[in-house]
């Protein structure tokens, strides 16, 4: 394996850790979240450098998985006095972060798997362990992001001009990124 390729796997792997961390586990390690996610930067390096797997990861390593193709996972911000903190974006089951509402494009797409697509149009999309349904604007997104889940994701489109129309509110915490508490049926096309 070439250098670059194993530092390719050393990033995901990193990124992997970091959203156990930031987004499912927090409570299993010495790290305070605040009430929107955010943890000390310094704090998570600490607990990075004590893993035997990951004690080469440097800041620079963290900011390359921050660059790292596909929707932005991560921020940094500075929290002054040469502070700084990182939270997971979205994607959450320990902690619901709030957001400020904006309006969605007309079409969002949500992918699947085969089995929960007679329940979706029958129930809706639900949150299930995630705190916020989580939507793409774009299908191939959707159908990409799901594969983690399912090895033949079915694409559903949401009709979330309606939805909004309708008074369901929606979140954009990273670019191509929505989510919604559930989406009805009625909005599923």
């Amino acid at each position: 394996m070439n250098e670059s390729r194993r530092h390719q796997n050393q990033l995901s792997r990193l990124s992997r850790f970091l959203l156990m961390l930031l987004r499912h586990q927090p409570a299993r390690f010495p790290v305070r979240l605040d009430a929107q996610g955010f943890a000390e930067l310094d704090e998570v390096m600490r607990v990075v450098h004590a893993l035997p797997n990951l004690r080469w990861a440097t800041l620079a390593d963290v900011e390359a998985v921050l660059a790292m193709p596909g929707p932005q996972r991560f921020e940094i911000i500075d929290a002054g006095g040469g502070a700084r903190r990182i939270r997971a974006l979205y994607g959450h089951t320990a902690r619901k972060l709030a957001y400020e509402p904006v309006q969605p494009p007309d079409r969002l797409y949500c992918a699947v798997s085969p089995d929960a697509v007679a329940q979706a149009h029958r129930e809706g999309l639900l949150a299930g362990e995630h705190t916020y349904v989580q939507l793409a604007d774009d299908p191939k997104q959707a159908f990409v992001g799901a594969l983690r889940e399912a090895p033949d994701p079915v694409v559903l489109t949401i009709d979330a001009a309606a939805a909004a129309a309708s008074g369901i509110l929606f979140f954009s915490p990273a670019e191509s990124v929505y989510l919604s508490e559930a989406i009805p049926p009625q909005f599923i096309v």
